[in-house]
């Protein structure tokens, strides 16, 4: 049968079937590559989340850029006219923009999504017109820590870059809080807070938590799935070529 698989009349028909079976192969294992890294993500949140609560007042960690998804807590007062908005947030179906605000606090700073606000407009407001949601005085924050975007996400819009004409932006389409940190004019640190959401706080800005799913998904199921085609590429080619030859 190998003979066969390698003569003329067959072989451009076996170099597909081989590719395709190692095609297969490769996409099964891209999917259990896939799987290892859900479940480290899993874990990794699930040891954030049983952590115990995070009081920046009291201590602040050096290495705060790996507690994502960790329990903070802090107490301080915004700055906001260093705050600026992102872009294409929703609350709903309605369109709109969230806040982030540096909070100072004893010890440091610190970036925190206030929250969701409807767009009245086409364009972003100024920062001046978003005075009717300041929270002035001390505020204390509890909510989780959360990492920036370096890049946008597949199909998003990248921020343009600062220029001397163009010293800061006020709205952004990523929250990249290493960029956004280069236009405020005291340290701020790598991470930035989502505060939790009231189940009774309908009043702009309303805070927003992602909800996540921490199953493994169909990536095992898909991973069996293809390594079913390349068994049934590779064990049944040679039975269709017998097949052809009687």
């Amino acid at each position: 049968m190998l003979r066969v698989m390698f003569l003329r009349k067959w072989f451009f028909t076996t170099l597909l079937v081989v590719a395709g079976t190692a095609f297969c192969i490769r996409l099964g294992i891209w999917q259990l590559d896939r799987l290892e890294q859900r479940r480290e993500f899993n874990a990794a949140v699930e040891s954030m989340r049983a952590a115990e609560l995070l009081d920046l007042n009291k201590n602040l960690p050096s290495d705060i850029s790996s507690m994502e998804w960790r329990a903070v807590t802090v107490s301080g007062e915004y700055d906001f006219e260093n705050q600026v908005l992102l872009r294409n947030q929703y609350h709903g179906d309605q369109y709109g923009y969230h806040i982030i605000t540096p909070l100072l606090f004893d010890g440091g700073a610190v970036l925190v999504d206030r929250g969701w606000i409807p767009a009245d407009g086409v364009a972003a407001p100024a920062l001046n017109e978003l005075r009717e949601y300041d929270e002035g005085g001390l505020v204390n924050v509890a909510g989780q820590i959360r990492l920036g975007h370096d890049k946008p996400a597949i199909g998003g819009v990248a921020d343009a870059e600062f220029s001397p004409e163009q010293p800061r932006l006020d709205a952004w389409n990523n929250l990249n809080v290493a960029r956004i940190s280069g236009q405020i004019p005291y340290p701020i640190l790598p991470v930035y807070i989502q505060p939790n959401p009231a189940a009774d706080d309908l009043a702009p800005p309303i805070p927003y938590q992602p909800a996540l799913d921490l199953t493994e998904g169909s990536h095992f199921g898909y991973a069996l799935q293809w390594f079913t085609f390349a068994a049934i590429l590779f064990l049944g080619y040679p039975f269709f070529l017998k097949k052809q030859d009687q």
